[in-house]
């Protein structure tokens, strides 16, 4: 059975043609991109090694053949470190029961106190732990603002994307951000995997949703720190918002998502209504 990294390794071998790194094809391919052997050439490496790394034999690989191979294969940093991760997973412990999460009561200050800003503490499954008014009428005006307090009520960004028909109407580019939260998912599934309720939400997100099942298939990998979000709000209309997304400076795999407008801006003026709580405004 072909184990995460094989099927990581054998995706991003098929994005390269020969031609794209100076080689010579010789004879008709069953299946494109490169071949083992020709990727082995590139790194450095025996074919019978190689296909062990494939198979998932990479615990004595070390650092500079795991680089080699993400030279070869033309990876970027998100995809080199999540080679890695693959490559040395923890201890090959068994999947965990799932730990009830919970933000720091100071985080959770923080992010209420915050004005100006929609702002959200989540975990690393993207559960909401916390969030202002703001971010919850911007996000998830549908449900209950004190949602997040407990572990049996708390939204999860991810599982909304793609199963809230409220949140895909949210998003205009729903395409783009479905994209970048599934190589997001998958960057954090890679350095956690023997989080067992990270493993459910991805089985049932790829049983109810053929959009994220297609996009999980794909293997990319994406750090998402920062970056546009385009919103058509059902209560005040199109908001342009930048994002940033701050990791707590604990060991809890906490962070903090936020959303601001540039000043002066349409959408600026949109979000202060929001920021301000306005009940009921036509876009």
């Amino acid at each position: 059975m072909e184990t995460d990294l094989g099927h990581f390794l054998r995706s991003r071998r098929a994005r390269l043609q020969p031609q794209d790194v100076g080689m010579v094809s010789y004879g008709a391919r069953r299946v494109p991109g490169l071949r083992r052997e020709e990727l082995a050439q590139l790194a450095g490496v025996s074919m019978t090694y190689y296909t062990r790394l494939e198979q998932g034999h990479s615990e004595q690989a070390s650092d500079e053949i795991l680089l080699a191979i993400a030279r070869a294969l033309r990876l970027d940093d998100d995809e080199t470190a999540h080679l890695r991760n693959l490559a040395r997973p923890s201890n090959h412990r068994r999947p965990q029961a799932p730990e009830p999460e919970a933000a720091r009561d100071g985080a959770r200050r923080l992010v209420t106190a915050m004005s100006g800003v929609a702002a959200v503490a989540m975990d690393r499954r993207s559960d909401v732990l916390a969030w202002n008014s703001t971010a919850h009428r911007l996000l998830a005006g549908h449900y209950d603002e004190h949602s997040p307090d407990s572990p049996d009520t708390r939204p999860n960004l991810t599982r909304m994307l793609f199963l809230d028909p409220h949140t895909r109407e949210l998003y205009v580019e729903w395409e783009l951000e479905a994209e970048r939260s599934v190589a997001s998912l998958r960057l954090v599934a890679g350095r956690h995997p023997d989080d067992r309720y990270l493993a459910e939400l991805i089985g049932e997100l790829s049983m109810k949703s053929p959009e994220f099942a297609r996009l999980w298939s794909s293997h990319s990998v994406l750090n998402c720190s920062f970056g546009l979000k385009l919103f058509q709000h059902p209560t005040v209309g199109r908001l342009e918002l930048g994002y940033e997304a701050v990791q707590f400076p604990d060991t809890s795999a906490h962070r903090l998502l936020m959303y601001t407008a540039q000043p002066d801006s349409p959408s600026a003026a949109a979000f202060n209504l929001l920021d301000h709580g306005a009940a009921e405004i036509t876009s």
